[in-house]
């Protein structure tokens, strides 16, 4: 019987898996706790892959795909789940495909462990909000479980700018206007440009990709605007460093000064294997407080990590380090692990005396 995609997507249902993988002269392969396993299928090749992934395809999207060679979208089965697609060719301009399940049921911050500091950062009138990491950290679900914080407790107009768009919120306390890329807007910076004029009291930018969105977006959170972002950094430090080297010779003493007041916290995140199956998240903090915006106005960029290691009961802020550390000591990683996905492995090293 010749397969078809909604049955290859039930089996990340069935499997709690995370992402199914379709590639020429390949088994379909899935991804579960974050390794890839094939399933017991037969190899497909180019002709099946295009066979099946085309039927979720509208003929716009179709000609997207033809001539710029991927694409970008969301699709819902209301009887398995909704998705988050990625189309692109290969060799012999063969389709493959990625998809990844984005849960119907939105997470509160509870569910996810979070450090009770988040609920408080979702309370704040104005400011940027950085969660970053790697590819399938998990950034965009930690973002819907503090924007489902905030439809829960504040009456808020949230805008969120998407590509595509991920979690779905329904209205609870909070007024939602999704905005996805390529349908609802043209780009990430004209939606953020023009989402200030549209009454927002939160926004949320799927990734900020470049100079103009950056800039809007620090300049968002500036004006009195809740503002959350990604970026694909692996610290907080590298956070703040890849902003300011997003722009060039004196426009990035302006930006040192706009992040220096605008910014209110990075959490960059990775996931790690836990023991016993399934996957946790770490969470290294940065609050910003007067002695992190001095360092950022002053370009003293290096001495940020050294400041996040202070006062971390009053502040809230935790080194990736500390965070693995507090992670080892309940077993729930090996050390293995924390050495492998660390950012400072020596450090991480001597504090847990290997």
């Amino acid at each position: 019987m010749a397969l078809n995609i909604k049955a290859l997507l039930k089996n990340i249902v069935a499997y709690k898996a995370s992402d199914l993988h379709l590639v020429s002269r390949s088994e379909p392969q899935i991804r579960i706790d974050g390794k890839l396993v094939a399933l017991d299928m037969n190899k497909l090749d180019g002709k099946e892959i295009e066979e099946m992934c085309y039927t979720l395809l509208s003929d716009r999207q179709k000609k997207e795909l033809e001539e710029n060679k991927e694409i970008d979208f969301a699709v819902m089965f209301p009887d398995i789940g909704r998705f988050r697609a990625n189309y692109y060719y290969t060799m012999n301009s063969e389709l493959a495909a990625a998809f990844r399940i984005i849960p119907i049921q939105i997470p509160s911050l509870e569910d996810l462990n979070c450090p009770s500091i988040f609920k408080d950062i979702t309370k704040r009138e104005k400011g940027l909000v950085l969660v970053t990491g790697p590819t399938g950290s998990g950034k965009s679900t930690t973002l819907a479980a503090m924007l489902n914080e905030i439809n829960k407790t504040e009456h808020r107009h949230i805008i969120t700018i998407e590509d595509p768009v991920e979690f779905v919120h329904e209205n609870q306390r909070s007024l939602f206007s999704h905005r996805n890329v390529g349908e609802d807007t043209k780009s990430f910076a004209n939606a953020l440009k023009y989402s200030l004029r549209e009454d927002p009291d939160v926004i949320l930018v799927g990734e900020m990709r470049d100079r103009e969105t950056i800039s809007t977006a620090i300049t968002a959170a500036e004006t009195g605007h809740l503002v959350f972002g990604t970026l694909h950094t692996n610290s907080a430090v590298q956070t703040v460093n890849r902003i300011v080297d997003s722009f060039e010779g004196p426009e990035q003493v302006q930006v040192r000064n706009m992040l220096a007041t605008s910014l209110y916290s990075v959490i960059s995140q990775s996931l790690l294997p836990k023991n016993g199956g399934g996957r946790v998240a770490i969470h290294e903090i940065l609050i910003n407080n007067s002695a992190i915006s001095n360092l950022v106005r002053e370009n003293k960029l290096h001495q940020i990590y050294s400041q996040m290691q202070l006062n971390q009961s009053k502040t809230g802020m935790s080194t990736q380090t500390q965070a693995m550390v507090k992670f080892l000591k309940a077993n729930n990683i090996s050390k293995e692990d924390a050495i492998r996905f660390s950012t400072q492995p020596q450090e991480l090293i001597n504090n847990i005396g290997i």
